[in-house]
């Protein structure tokens, strides 16, 4: 007998089930926490304001216009953490790293390392699947030319903290940008109780084991127009991200 059939029906099944369906009410009960979320007026009134105003090329579009959780597989090996929602993209679409030239990027790559099912990311209904990976960001609503305060950064780690706890399984944490980065330093430190040194430094393709919990942080430039428009960001230098990602941790399992 084969070991994946001796689990059928027995309690070591039932206790894996327990924990995806446990993993899946935590996220879900969270969810619903952020789309509410009103502690920064600076953000709300400016992802309405957009919402209203909307740009020339999307002037038929419903904007979401609300805060923006995660999305992806709740027993990913690996989180992928943005800065936030872009403007007229996910504010738009109302999916993070939807319909704007990022998402185009991400979604491409993690399907050239056959975690997503498709190459594209253009709306919450377009049929996208992660396998192993959950998307998330650092701050929740879009800011003004992409700047957040650290007021308001301060205020969306508590959601990047209960993420991090209920996908207590995953390995590897993927930052996209600096100020990911240290989002997700502190809110790696503040979900396992633990205490980060030397401190990593930020640098493109940057990798850190972190032992006190056996788990990884790599980095890499944010996709943005800012950094793949100027060369700073090419292809090649992004999808090596990824492709290391996976030979590093994949081909190990």
């Amino acid at each position: 007998m084969r070991a994946a059939d001796r689990t059928k029906d027995t309690p070591l099944k039932n206790e894996i089930m327990g924990s995806h369906e446990t993993k899946i009410r935590e996220l879900e009960r969270l969810n619903q926490e952020i789309l509410s979320c009103m502690q920064c007026p600076r953000l709300i009134n400016y992802i309405r304001y957009v919402s209203k105003k909307k740009t020339k090329r999307f002037a038929k579009w419903v904007y979401w216009g609300r805060p923006l959780h995660g999305f992806g597989d709740p027993d990913a090996w690996l989180i992928i953490i943005g800065l936030a929602p872009a403007a007229h993209g996910g504010n738009r679409t109302g999916r993070m790293f939807t319909g704007d030239s990022s998402g185009d990027w991400l979604i491409r790559a993690l399907y050239e390392v056959r975690i997503a099912n498709q190459p594209y990311s253009i709306s919450r209904d377009d049929g996208l699947t992660l396998n192993g990976a959950y998307i998330t960001a650092a701050v929740r609503c879009a800011p003004p030319k992409n700047r957040p305060l650290s007021g308001e950064i301060r205020n969306c780690l508590r959601y990047l903290i209960q993420e991090f706890r209920i996908l207590r399984n995953a390995k590897v944490y993927l930052a996209l940008g600096k100020i990911a980065f240290n989002s997700t330093i502190w809110a790696l430190e503040e979900a396992f109780g633990i205490e980060i040194r030397p401190r990593p430094k930020f640098r493109h393709h940057a990798r850190y084991f972190i032992e006190d919990i056996n788990k990884w942080l790599y980095v890499s430039y944010h996709p943005s127009r800012q950094n793949t428009q100027t060369g700073r960001l090419s292809w090649d230098m992004w999808i090596e991200v990824f492709k290391d990602v996976c030979k590093n941790f994949v081909e190990k399992q």
